[in-house]
Formats: C-alpha cells, structure tokens, sequence
C-alpha cells in the first residue's frame, strides 16, 4: 500500500505539550513522518496501514482539540474562546477573593462561595478536565492534569466542609477558582504572544489573499489569486500585487521584491523577465501569463519551508520535551509526598497539607519549558526572513553555532557571477561566427552564471546559428551537446598547460575549435564580509573549480589565506570532509557543481539566483545577494540559540525553586496560579525580544 500524505488543521494547542500528545497519538496509531505545528495549527502525517482517517480525527478531538477544514474560516463559538471563558470566570472569581478584605457577612456564607465557585469549576473541569483525562488516557498526561487535580482537591475540600458544616478553615472555594482563573489568564497571554511569535508566516499568507485582473477574450475579470491556472493571461497594474508567478509579454515596471530578498530598492521589469507572485508594482503596469499558481509558486514554497523549519526541532529542545513527558507523573508524585510527610509527619493538619500538596501542582509549569525552544525559533526565523534569509530547518540554527570554518565557492558566490569576454583565440581557421554561434547554442541550455554571462555578450555579436538536438551538463566539467548533422561538442574547463588566461575551451569532434578567456567581478562587500568573519574567529576557505591562478588572484584581492582550486564536485566532498573533522563548517555555493558540497557541509547556504539543484541541497537559502547576509545569519542563529538556552534556564530554574518553596508551605496555591501564568509570559516575552533586539 503506497503511502498517503495526510494535512489536518488543528485548533486548541497552545503549547509544545499539546503538540507532543497530539504526536504520541499519532505514533502509538502507527503513522509516519509527523509534523505537529502547534503554532501554525497544522498535523501532518503519512500512512501507509488501514488506520482510517474518521478514527484519527475522532482520536485527536477527544484529547481536548478540534479538526477544523480552514482555520482562517474556522469561527470558533462565543464560549469556546479562551478570552470569554477568562472573564466569565473572573466575574464569579472577583467576589469570591472580596470576602478575605471585605467584612460583608453574605460573602463569608459558605453557600454563597459555593454558588460563586460552581460555575467557574464547572468551565474548568470541561477547559482542563476533558483535555487531562484524555492526555492521561492516552498516556501523554499535559499540564491539564496537574490544574485540574490543584483545583478539584481544593473545591472537594470545601465541598465536604460546607456539607459538614466544619467551619471557615474548611472553605478554600476562592483557591479553587482563583487557580482556573489565573490559568485562563496564563492561557490568553500565551495565545497572544505566540500569535505575535508566528507573525513572519502569517504575513506571508496574507500577501497570497490577492485578486487578479485575468484576460477572457478581450474583457478582464477580478478573480482570486487561488484561482488563476498556469497558462492564464493576467493584467497588473500600478500599486498592485502580483498575483501568482509568470513571465511578462508586455509592458514594463518597477517591482518591490523587498518581500523576497530583504532589498528595498526597486527592480526594472521588463518583456520575457520572470516575475514573483507577492512582490509589488511600484510604477508601470504589465501584462502577464501564469506559470506557477498555487503550492508550487515561489512564495507558497517559502511558506511551506517557514512552517517545516519552526516545527523542526533543535538538539536542544530534546532535553526539554525529556523533561516535559516525564514532569507531569513527577509533579503528581512530588505532591502526594509533600502532603503524606506534612501530615504525617510535621502534624501540620489535614488543611495546610492539602495547601501545600495544591500549590505544588498549581505552580509546577512544564508549559514555559515547552514553549522555550518553538517560541524563539518561530521569531528567529521570522526575523531571518524578513531579512532576506530562508532557514529551512529550526535544527539548523544550533548546527551553526560554534562555526570554525565558512566555505566559499568562487563564482556567482564571491564574485558577481557577471563575466566579460576577455579575448577568443580561433584555433584552426573556423570562423568567429561559427564558433559565436556553436557557444550561445550550448550555453543558452546552462543556468551556470558564466553561461548566462556568455549568452548575454555574444547574442549582440555576429553568429552562425546552430540547432542541436541534444545537450548535456556534466558536474564540475562542462556542458556536452550534438547538433542535427550528428556533430559532437564539448564546451568546458581549458585543460592546456597556458598562463591561465584561457579558462574555457570548444571542441568539436574532439578537435579544439578556440579557448575563451572570461573575468568575472568581485562583489564589493566580500571583503568586509571576509574580515568580519575573520574578527568571529571564523576561518574563510575558497573552494573551486576554477583554474589556480585565478582563485588565487580572488582570495589575495577579498584577504582569504586557505584556497582550494581546480576542484571537481567529489574533490570538493573530500575538501569539505577534512574541514568538518577539524570543526563545525558552512559551505556557501550556487551551482550544480556545489551540491554535494552543499549537502555535506553541517549547514549548506545558497544563493537565490543559484542552480534549482543547489537550492534543494542547501539548509538556508540568501534571497538578498548581498554578501552582508552570511554575517546576518550567523548572527541572528546565535541570538536565537542563546534566547532559547536563556528561556531553557528560566523554565527550569522556575520549577526548581518554585516546587520546593511550595512543598514547604511558602507558597499558597492562588499566588502559585498566578507565577505560573508569569513564568510563560517571561518565557514568550524574551524570545518576542528577538524581533527587535540589536544582534550586530
């Protein structure tokens, strides 16, 4: 049986703990490849067993959350939202703590803090009781458990007091509604702050929620971008969106593709350039076909790696979620044993040992540990993005940290990948059209950057055109073709033993035809970047397959010591291989020839305007070219691993004081309550601290 991908939207997680339950339970039905967003409200799984779909759906829902078929028209009902369950029960809980300062006798009556109390611990047993009842069932016991125990001990308590008409020490019908109450709080502040944690991916979807002017026979029609199919003709005016992905057929425009790359300044656009659905008409209007329209345009693929790469778990996060499925069933145990021994032994009373064993379940928070890691990877990640840099993995983040060694490719990477014909040196007496003419029609087939250089500079030039009926891209060689005569060419890396100056040469039937010597441009900001690197500690390598002399010329000219030439793609896996056993090592490249490389490396980065191939291969992909990007990423990897160590201390700092002080009777169970929602808050506060922090 051949595996099916499954997506469900699921609503109602609001921490890493509910995404573990939800993970579990899809692991014990024998599913693969899950993927839990808890922030993104999406599941997704493969099954390749007779497990029906109904039965997981059913399965997911009675853990407490809800499958819903689009979480943007997914209105949830008045009572369902957290927010409204939060102030019904503060205006029951308000009067309840009124009576500890206010000498009013109705308020101190026992049947009166009952009636105040009911209905709050009514909305907490059905808000926290289905979710721990589930999850212990399940035998993924959450946070729910540990609120639910606090607040049904304490309002059984009080219950059995009132019934028996033991007296005040015997009402604690406040405690039980405060902690409902409080949690609910803790509850809405972290629904609104991982709102803000996701907001990267949330912009980006709303920039697809376009409408798009379409051509039929003369007349245009307003539709949703959804709906436009690759082949259809749009209209795009000033000031609007692109809808979807296309080429232009007429027209001309300044495009804002800050969206894409980080860089605000316009783009010219003109007839035959490819265009981005998301970016921005600045001036100009265009008419436009549809190339790539729903999941395969470019920005629903960015969106599509933003939602893997925050789901992505880092090494770090591990110890975390070790901690979190193990702390519920220790918590529980640690409270039993803090009311048998202060019962029991201290002869405290029946009253303060049930205090003290409540106020160790209220203040215990494995939710701060659970949202410690994904909080600050989602800004991390959105921060990165909105700088121009799509990180496909929130693992990738700490396999940067500690880098010793960034390796460069040479062209297109350091250099600006737009070359200049030096000279052609004609061997033979071939005509120069002839040889222009076999050149364009090999190299028109290569997305290399010297090919595209080439075409560019001898399409203006006289030629003899050449129709081949086959061609071929050798990794790391050349380009192999074969005209309609049966003719056989080969244009690749010049293998004669000259000064260097020829880098290119033309065969035709294993006859040399002409050697062509390019130059290529370094980028401006390489070498800050190299000196940048070099204040970090981080040691720069250029790797390529460019002849020696001119790698050479490059690393002396940008400040590189360690050059590595004339390398063919298997030679620079061993290159790449040697570095990475002396430390942690980035490869930075952008053609075919790289991805091995790319792949290799602990983290591979690529250009936007790279190979398709080295775009897959690489972690992290620099849709702005600036150089000054590579500097951006490492820093912006670091400041996310150290919130995430930061919120990791926190969370766990929290509990370690927080458990004994209560166990002791330090802590009364409504002022637990109350940390506990804090301690979440501090944790999503610091990684929301991200988005604006000064990283430079």
């Amino acid at each position: 049986m051949t595996e099916q991908l499954i997506e469900l939207n699921v609503t109602g997680m609001h921490c890493n703990n509910c995404a573990l339950s939800v993970h579990k339970l899809l692991e014990k039905k024998g599913l693969h490849n899950i993927l839990v967003d808890f922030a993104g409200e999406e599941v997704k799984f493969t099954k390749d067993n007779e497990a029906s779909l109904p039965d997981i759906i059913k399965s997911i829902e009675q853990l407490g959350y809800k499958v819903v078929e689009d979480p943007a028209l997914h209105a949830p009902k008045f009572y369902e939202k957290v927010e409204n369950k939060f102030l019904f029960c503060a205006i029951f809980t308000a009067p309840l703590l009124l009576h500890m300062i206010s000498p009013w006798h109705v308020l101190h009556m026992p049947i009166v803090q009952l009636l105040l109390c009911l209905p709050v611990f009514i909305v907490g047993c059905v808000h926290f009781g289905k979710s721990a009842w589930h999850s212990v069932k399940g035998g993924t016991p959450n946070m729910d458990v540990l609120i639910f125990i606090g607040s049904t001990s304490a309002f059984v308590y009080s219950l059995v007091g009132t019934i028996q008409n033991l007296g005040e020490q015997y009402q604690f019908y406040e405690t039980c509604a405060t902690i409902i109450t409080l949690v609910l709080l803790g509850n809405v502040f972290e629904k609104r702050s991982v709102n803000q944690t996701t907001s990267a991916v949330k912009d980006l979807v709303k920039i697809q929620q376009v409408n798009a002017n379409r051509i039929i026979d003369g007349t245009i029609e307003v539709i949703s971008a959804r709906d436009v199919r690759p082949g259809d003709v749009l209209i795009v005016n000033h000031g609007d969106k692109v809808p979807v992905d296309g080429d232009i057929l007429e027209g001309n425009a300044s495009v804002d593709e800050s969206m894409l790359t980080g860089e605000s300044i316009p783009v010219e656009k003109e007839k035959y350039d490819k265009i981005i659905g998301g970016t921005i008409v600045v001036q100009g209007n265009f008419r436009m076909i549809a190339t790539k329209t729903g999941s395969n345009t470019v920005l629903s693929q960015i969106i599509e790696l933003m939602k893997k790469a925050q789901a992505a778990k880092p090494p770090v996060q591990k110890l975390g979620d070790k901690v979190a499925s193990i702390f519920v069933p220790a918590v529980v145990l640690i409270s039993l044993l803090t009311f048998v021994l202060t019962y029991f032994i201290t002869d405290k009373g029946l009253q303060q040992s049930l205090m003290n064993a409540i106020a160790v379940l209220v203040i215990s928070c494995p939710c701060a540990m659970g949202l410690a890691t994904p909080t600050a990877v989602m800004v991390g990640l959105g921060r990165a993005a909105k700088g121009g840099i799509l990180i496909k993995g929130g693992d990738t983040i700490e396999a940067v940290a500690d880098t010793k060694y960034v390796v460069f490719d040479k062209t297109g990477t350091l250099t600006t990948g737009k070359f200049s014909i030096g000279e052609i040196k004609i061997e033979g007496e071939t005509p120069i059209e002839q040889v222009c003419g076999i050149i364009v029609a090999i190299e028109e087939r290569s997305n290399h950057p010297i090919a595209r250089s080439l075409v560019a500079e001898l399409k203006g030039k006289p030629q003899n055109k050449v129709i081949l009926k086959l061609v071929s891209e050798e990794k790391g060689l050349g380009m192999r073709a074969e005209d309609v005569e049966g003719n056989h060419y080969f244009l690749g890396s010049a293998k004669s033993n000259n000064d260097g100056l020829f880098n290119l040469a033309l065969y035709k039937n294993q006859v040399l035809l002409a050697q062509i010597a390019i130059d290529d441009t370094i980028k401006p900001e390489a070498t800050a970047l190299i000196a940048q690197l070099k204040k970090m500690n981080i040691v720069p390598v250029l790797l390529s397959g460019d002849r020696q002399s001119r790698c050479t010329k490059v690393a002396h000219t940008i400040g590189i010591d360690e050059v590595h030439s004339e390398k063919l793609p298997d030679e620079k896996l061993s290159v790449i291989d040697i570095y990475k056993q002396k430390g942690k090592t980035i490869m930075i490249g952008d053609g075919i020839n790289d991805a091995p490389a790319l792949t290799k490396a602990d983290v591979g980065v690529s250009m936007n305007d790279a190979s398709q191939i080295a775009i897959q291969s690489a972690r992290v992909i620099l849709l702005n070219t600036d150089l000054q990007s590579v500097v951006k990423f490492l820093q912006i990897s670091r400041h996310t691993l150290l919130t995430i160590k930061q919120n990791l201390f926190w969370a766990f700092a929290y509990n370690v004081v927080a458990i004994p002080v209560a166990a002791l009777g330090f802590l009364n169970p409504m002022v637990g309550a109350f940390t506990m929602a804090f301690s979440d808050v501090v944790v999503i506060g610091n990684s929301i601290r991200l988005k604006s922090k000064r990283i430079g």
